[in-house]
């Protein structure tokens, strides 16, 4: 869940001793060590996407698997054939038209994109997504808003009624060295577990009979590649281990390196037992909606002149986009750690100028929110419940009233 926006992390002292503390355990990994966390070893060098962790053909989608993202693609239609199916329309190119929602990451602000989300309610109009994805925060989001408003009142209380210690245990200061992270993310997963449960996995199930899909984003830091699990294929499947592996893997999207602990994947290769290691997705990209070749026929009947189906793509940025000043120590960590929040904010503009120029090329419309600089709460603390009931109710209210969608993002024109 926690994603330092470039936008709200150096006013805070606790959020900088986390950054300090992670970029204490960059600096620091080259010391010799005496007890450091153990694993199975890692899935050999070229072999990560030889690997499943359920068995399931499509549970995840990989660049460095057979075909790339070609599954990918082959899913996307399939799920176009179902969604024709339970809609009874011929042909899946005269399906309406489709709503695809990306939720980016953005740690405690993701309270934005959840009011947004409950206030496009309250004015009426929010759609059923055909496609949700969401990283960090917004995999926290991301089931809920794929299940929609039905879902709203338990939405809300993930993000108002949050305390920082449902969130993290923080660990001394030698776990810089020591340690897999400088802070325990087990407060997090338990409270994944209260609200991903078996009613909502039958939801998720349910949505992708329907023909939709909801996707997660983490990263395999060994291999170096994005991982976009296929959660409602993970949820339909029945496996035992299902549950379990989709509350993990929300977990392993929120698993900021340094600061949260990673989680570790059991997979099997040649009859030996191997452990993928993730951390948060966005360490490839805080927002994300699809790759390029699953618009690849898209893009031919548009070329030749035949109809498509309209889509619109809907882009939660749970931070701000503009930039904003702050004083920075004359300290290697502290500059460092600047660094850093200034490379994740640069990224989260990348991210949704990227889906932009997408959306241009592919023929659909579309839509970003994020915070403006008319709100102007801050806190003190990492997941302060003031600041995040605050950022809920600003998101809200702007939506209730009818969200002033942006069309091009700024920098664009």
């Amino acid at each position: 869940m926690p994603d330092w926006p470039a936008s709200r992390g150096v006013r805070s002292p606790a959020r900088r001793s986390l950054l300090r503390g992670a970029g204490a355990l960059a600096l620091g990994a080259g010391l010799p060590a005496c007890a450091l966390p153990m694993r199975e070893a890692p899935v050999p060098r070229g072999r990560s996407g030889a690997v499943s962790v359920l068995g399931l053909p499509n549970e995840r989608f990989r660049p460095d698997s057979p075909g790339g993202f070609d599954a990918f693609d082959r899913e996307i239609t399939a799920a176009l054939q179902r969604q024709a199916r339970h809609l009874g329309v011929s042909r899946t190119a005269d399906l309406p038209t489709l709503d695809l929602i990306a939720i980016s990451g953005g740690g405690e602000n993701g309270a934005f994109g959840a009011g947004l989300l409950n206030g496009w309610t309250a004015h009426g109009g929010r759609p059923v997504f055909d496609l949700v994805t969401g990283v960090s925060t917004g995999a926290l989001t991301a089931p809920f808003a794929f299940l929609g408003s039905g879902w709203d009142a338990k939405l809300k209380a993930v993000y108002t009624e949050i305390t920082p210690d449902r969130v993290l245990v923080r660990r001394w200061f030698t776990a810089a060295l020591w340690d897999d992270a400088m802070a325990d993310s087990t407060p997090l997963f338990r409270m994944i577990s209260e609200y991903l449960d078996a009613e909502m996995m039958a939801g998720i199930a349910a949505g992708y009979d329907e023909g939709r899909l909801l996707m997660v984003a983490s990263a395999d830091i060994d291999a170096q590649v994005p991982v976009f699990w296929n959660i409602g294929a993970i949820a339909k499947s029945g496996h035992p281990r299902a549950l379990d592996t989709v509350r993990r893997i929300l977990l392993a999207s929120a698993a900021i390196p340094g600061a949260f602990p990673p989680v570790l994947f059991d997979v099997e290769l040649d009859g030996v037992k191997h452990q993928e290691m993730h951390v948060d997705g966005g360490a490839f990209a805080q927002a994300f909606l699809y790759p390029a070749v699953a618009t690849r026929g898209r893009r031919d009947a548009i070329a030749q002149g035949r109809r498509v189906t309209p889509a619109r793509a809907w882009v939660i940025r749970n931070g701000r986009l503009d930039s904003e000043w702050a004083a920075t120590d004359r300290r290697t960590v502290s500059i460092a750690a600047r660094a850093i929040t200034t490379m994740i904010g640069s990224s989260g503009y990348n991210d949704v100028m990227r889906i932009y120029f997408a959306a241009q090329r592919d023929g659909v419309d579309f839509n970003l929110a994020f915070i403006g600089s008319d709100f102007t709460t801050e806190y003190t603390v990492p997941f302060e419940q003031a600041y995040m009931r605050a950022l809920y109710d600003y998101g809200f209210e702007r939506a209730r009233r009818g969200f002033d969608w942006t069309r091009i993002p700024p920098g664009a024109a």
